[in-house]
């Protein structure tokens, strides 16, 4: 197939969709044996288109599970201005958990209460599990066998990464709002009897209340930066700066990007 007619095609396919294509789902749209392109020719074809938007409003994304066209994240504040609704508002208690089973995956739900000193409220694993940014994925070989949890490749879709190996290192944490425009965190509000988080502090991320206030940019360095965290082979230089001070026991085992596969 010609490339251009080839580029247009993908290009509209892209536009009407809903979610991200793969490579794979693309080529399986073209029934016909005599007009079926091959996968290179598709990947040379999705090349082009991401030349093609270097200077135009939008871009051809790939993330983990495939490949997007969306707008480019420097007008994504014109672009908002189209809906009254107001973007998603995260905890801080979410967020760190999150940030947590990122970075330290697998990971029990013990392990995140204890790096963060409270208990994590069922709400949070609720609304991670929900929005499909976390997965089961086994369970620890010890008493009680507790449940292991990493991340999944909503999550990194979400994000706009193709693996794990792109988060950024702890070092390179400056400010949330750089890991994504949509996380505006409000106010930890955790119950001093109990030290538990409170359930006012996890309601699903689109209802959260108003009065929410940012959180400081340091919180999530903070919260991954816990005595006993490891972020990996990539990040463990950058830590080492960070948390000298850390107990050497519960060491953290390596950020893996199989837990996506």
């Amino acid at each position: 197939m010609e490339i251009n007619k080839l580029k247009n095609i993908l290009e509209a396919v892209l536009l009407a969709s809903e979610r991200t294509l793969s490579v794979v789902q693309m080529e399986a749209l073209f029934e016909l044996d005599e007009e079926r392109p091959t996968r290179d020719e598709i990947r040379q074809a999705l090349h082009e288109m991401e030349q093609d938007y270097q200077a135009r409003g939008m871009e051809l994304k790939q993330v983990a599970s495939g490949y997007r066209l969306q707008v480019r994240q420097e007008f994504a504040t014109w672009v908002g201005r189209l809906w009254e609704e107001k973007p998603a508002r995260y905890t801080r208690a979410l967020l760190e958990t999150m940030a947590l089973i990122a970075y330290r995956q697998p990971i029990t739900r013990g392990e995140i209460e204890e790096v963060r000193g409270v208990s994590v409220s069922s709400n949070i694993i609720k609304t991670l599990l929900e929005r499909d940014w976390i997965k089961v994925l086994g369970h620890k070989d010890v008493p009680g066998k507790p449940t292991l949890y990493g991340t999944t490749k909503e999550f990194l879709d979400y994000f706009n990464l193709k693996k794990l190996d792109e988060l950024p290192t702890l070092a390179e944490i400056k400010d949330l709002d750089t890991i994504h425009p949509e996380l505006e965190l409000d106010e930890d509000a955790r119950d001093a009897s109990t030290g538990e988080d409170s359930d006012a502090d996890n309601p699903p991320v689109d209802v959260i209340a108003d009065e929410a206030v940012d959180a400081e940019p340091a919180d999530l360095d903070q919260a991954v930066s816990e005595p006993g965290i490891e972020e990996g082979e990539e990040a463990s230089e950058s830590l080492a700066e960070i948390s000298e001070d850390a107990d050497d026991e519960d060491d953290a085992a390596p950020v893996r990007s199989a837990s996506n596969a």
